[in-house]
Formats: C-alpha cells, structure tokens, sequence
C-alpha cells in the first residue's frame, strides 16, 4: 500500500477510520462500577457532544445496550465505545481518564481536536 503522506481525501478518509477513543484503565475500572450501581453491567459507553457549555459543546457520556446504524463503534481497555458520526468529528482521538483525587477528581477528557477547553473541563470549541 501506498504510504499516504498529503491532506487527500483518501487519507482523511484513513485518518478518520482509524482514529479511536481511549478510555484509561482507571476510567474503565469507574464506568464498570457506575455501571453495576445501574444495573447495566455489559452496556457501552456513549459518548458524543451537544451544544452548549461555556465553550460550545459539551461532552455526553452515558450507558448504552445498542448501538445505532451511524454509530462508530470501538473497543478499549475492555469496554465497548458508541459515538454518532456528527460527534465523531469532533471526538476522534480523545483519551478519557478518571482521577478519585479529592481536589480535582473525576473524569478528564483531552481532545485533541478542541481548539479551547474551558476551566471545568466539560466544555470546549473546536
């Protein structure tokens, strides 16, 4: 195969197909819990964005048992990613991570396609 080095469709087109979403082995560990709590063990995590924020989107993150015809669907650390093809574009390439920090804990999302984040964390532009 030819080695795509130029801005080509064609390596767009490979850029956004093998592009993932990683959830961190810490992450995976507190969605598995949540998930239990919830009774959804198996479920996957959906994740994607909706305008809003202080930035103008906002991250979504939720348990899913289906994915959807426009889904992109991935697997990482031992759990099953949903993302619709609109968020996808804005989404490819984030690593979600989760500290039990008592000052700064939680989910952490870093995406490299935002352009600004905003202090809280759970907003950016791109």
């Amino acid at each position: 195969m030819e080695k795509m080095t130029q801005d080509t469709p064609e390596k767009q087109l490979h850029d956004f197909n093998r592009s993932n979403i990683v959830v961190t082995p810490s992450a995976v560990k507190r969605f598995k819990a949540v998930m239990k709590s919830e009774d959804k063990e198996g479920f996957a995590l959906r994740f994607g964005i909706e305008s809003g924020g202080c930035s103008g989107f906002n991250y979504t993150m939720l348990f899913d048992d289906k994915s959807g015809p426009n889904d992109k669907v991935s697997e990482t650390n031992g759990i099953k990613v949903y993302c619709d093809i609109k968020s996808w574009l804005y989404v490819k390439g984030c690593t979600i991570d989760y500290s039990d920090d008592l000052l700064n804990g939680g989910f952490k999302i870093s995406n490299p396609n935002a352009d600004r984040t905003c202090g809280c964390g759970t907003s950016f532009s791109a």
